[in-house]
C-alpha cells in the first residue's frame, strides 16, 4: 500500500493557511495513503525582487518539498509521493536533496526515503526526472566532498570518477606525475611535493556535439594542511573538502551526461594533497608554471591557485569556447559573502550574465567581484620573478587570487573564476540541505551549460 503524498493546502486548524515552508502531517485520511503532509508554498506568484537575484517561486517549492519529506521521514515513512507543485523539476530537487545525507561509513545506516512523483503526466514526469538527475548529481558532489581524506586520496578520487562516469559515456583519462613533468607543470607539482600520495591529473570528456568544447577546471586538493605554512588545528578536518571545486565539476558532468545534453564538455581536475614534510615546497621557493612564468611561493597555503595555474594553461590546448574554474580558494570569500553566494570573477560580461541567471533559477546564487589591474599589480610587481602567489596589499585576498589566475588564461579567452569557499559547508543554512558539505554550485553549473544550448 502506498504510504504518503505531499501537497499544498490549508492546515485544517480553523481554516488558516499553512505558513511558507511549514508542514503538518495528517493520518488516516484515506485508504491509499496512511499519512499526508500538507506544506505551505507562500504566495502563488511572489513579486520578483531584483536585488535578491533569485526565483523565489522555485525556491519556495524546493523548501516546501523538503519540509514535507522531512516531516514524513521523521515519522519513519520511507515511501513518499511528492506533488509537482506546478514545477516538478524544483519539487524533485527539494525532495531528493533534503532526503539524502552522508553516512557512507556508518556500520548501521539509516534508510533513506524513496521519492517518486504523485500523479505523473508526460510533462511533469519528464521535469521530475530532470530535477532528480540534477539533485542526484549534487548529492554525488556532496558525497565526494564529505569523504574523509584518507579514503579519497588523489588515486582513489580518480578511480571513483572512472567507476561512476565511464558507464555514462564520459571518457576519463588519468595522467600521472611523469606526464605532468613532461607537460612542465612545475606549479602543480610543487604542491604535491610534501605528500607521499602521488598527484593525478584528470581529463574528462563528454562529447555530444561537434563544437569546440566548454572547459571546466576544478580544484582537487584532497586534503589541505597548508604545507609548511601550516593551518591552525581547529576545524582542519574540514579541509577534506578542499576538493569541493573538483567535486562540483564532476557532479556537473555527471548531470549533463545523464541528461544527454547536446554539448561538448571537457573537465580538468588537478589532484594533490598539500602536506608538510622534508620534501615540501618552502615559503620563498620559486617554481615555473607550464607557460614559463616564474612564481615565488611566499605562502604554501595559497596552493589552490598553483595547481589551477597549470590546468588553465593546459586548457588553452583544447581550443575552448570558454573556460571556468571552480575552487574553494580563499577564506576571504567567506568573510565577504558568508554562505550566501559563490563569488565570481570574469573577463566577460556576457558569460557572467548567463551564470547569474542560472544561479537565480537554481536558488544557488553568484555575486561578481572586480578583476582590476589594481590587484594584478599586487602579485606581479616583483624584481626577481614574474609573480608572487599572494598579494602585497592588505585585504582583497580573493581579488588578488583571481588576478593571479588571470595570468594563466590565454588572451581573448572568455573566462570565469568561481571561488566557492563561501558555500562549501559544512553548515545547515539551506533548508533542503542537511548539515555537511553542500556540493554547491553543481546545479548552477548544469543550468549554466544547458542554458547556452537552449539559445
Amino acid at each position: 500500500m502506498k504510504q504518503v503524498f505531499i501537497l499544498p493546502g490549508n492546515s485544517g486548524k480553523t481554516g488558516e493557511t499553512v505558513k511558507e515552508g511549514k508542514s503538518f502531517v495528517f493520518w488516516g485520511l484515506d485508504d491509499e495513503y496512511r499519512a499526508v503532509s500538507v506544506v505551505g508554498l507562500g504566495k502563488k506568484n511572489p513579486p520578483q525582487n531584483e536585488l535578491e537575484i533569485i526565483s523565489e517561486e522555485k525556491e519556495n517549492i524546493r523548501k516546501a518539498a523538503a519540509a514535507g519529506c522531512n516531516a514524513l521521514n521523521s515519522n519513519d515513512i520511507k515511501h513518499i509521493d511528492v506533488e509537482s507543485f506546478a514545477d516538478a523539476e524544483s519539487s524533485a530537487e527539494g525532495a531528493i536533496l533534503s532526503s539524502w545525507k552522508f553516512q557512507e561509513f556508518k556500520t548501521k545506516k539509516d534508510q533513506l526515503p524513496q521519492i517518486q512523483l504523485y500523479q505523473p503526466t508526460d510533462e511533469n514526469s519528464a521535469n521530475f526526472t530532470r530535477g532528480t538527475i540534477k539533485a542526484d548529481s549534487q548529492n554525488f558532489a556532496r558525497m565526494l566532498a564529505d569523504t574523509p581524506a584518507n579514503l579519497l586520496t588523489p588515486t582513489i578520487f580518480a578511480s571513483k570518477i572512472q567507476e561512476v562516469l565511464t558507464p555514462l559515456g564520459v571518457d576519463v583519462k588519468v595522467y600521472d606525475q611523469q606526464w605532468a613533468e613532461e607537460q612542465k607543470m612545475g606549479s602543480f607539482l610543487s604542491v604535491a611535493r610534501g605528500s607521499v600520495e602521488p598527484p593525478k591529473f584528470l581529463e574528462l570528456t563528454y562529447k555530444n556535439s561537434d563544437d569546440n568544447p566548454f572547459v571546466m577546471v576544478g580544484k582537487g586538493v584532497t586534503f589541505d594542511a597548508g604545507g609548511i605554512s601550516l593551518k591552525p588545528a581547529a576545524n582542519m578536518d574540514h579541509m577534506r573538502a578542499d576538493m569541493g571545486g573538483a567535486a562540483s565539476v564532476a557532479g556537473a558532468i555527471h548531470g549533463l551526461a545523464k541528461l544527454r545534453a547536446p554539448v561538448h564538455l571537457k573537465v580538468l581536475i588537478p589532484l594533490v594533497e598539500n602536506m608538510p614534510s622534508g620534501s615540501a615546497t618552502k615559503p620563498g621557493d620559486v617554481v615555473v608554471a607550464r607557460n614559463g612564468k616564474t612564481i615565488c611561493v611566499d605562502n604554501t597555503d595559497a596552493e589552490g591557485r598553483l595547481i589551477l595555474a597549470d590546468a588553465l594553461c593546459y586548457s588553452a590546448d583544447l581550443k575552448p569556447k570558454w573556460v571556468i574554474d571552480v575552487a574553494t580558494l580563499t577564506g576571504a570569500m567567506v568573510v565577504a559573502l558568508g554562505n550566501g553566494a559563490t563569488g565570481v570573477f570574469s573577463n566577460s560580461n556576457a558569460l557572467y550574465d548567463v551564470l547569474e541567471s542560472a544561479g537565480a533559477e537554481t536558488g544557488d546564487r553568484v555575486w561578481r567581484f572586480p578583476l582590476w589591474k589594481h590587484y594584478s599589480k599586487q602579485i606581479s610587481d616583483n624584481a626577481a620573478y614574474d609573480l608572487n602567489n599572494i598579494g602585497k596589499g592588505k585585504g582583497g585576498g580573493s581579488c588578488t587570487a583571481a588576478a593571479f589566475l588571470r595570468e594563466f588564461v590565454t588572451e581573448n579567452t572568455d573566462w570565469m573564476h568561481l571561488d566557492i569557499a563561501s558555500v562549501m559547508g559544512p553548515d545547515h543554512s539551506v533548508p533542503y540541505l542537511s548539515k555537511g558539505m553542500t556540493g554547491r554550485p553543481t546545479r548552477t553549473l548544469i543550468e549554466f551549460v544547458e542554458s547556452q544550448v537552449r539559445c
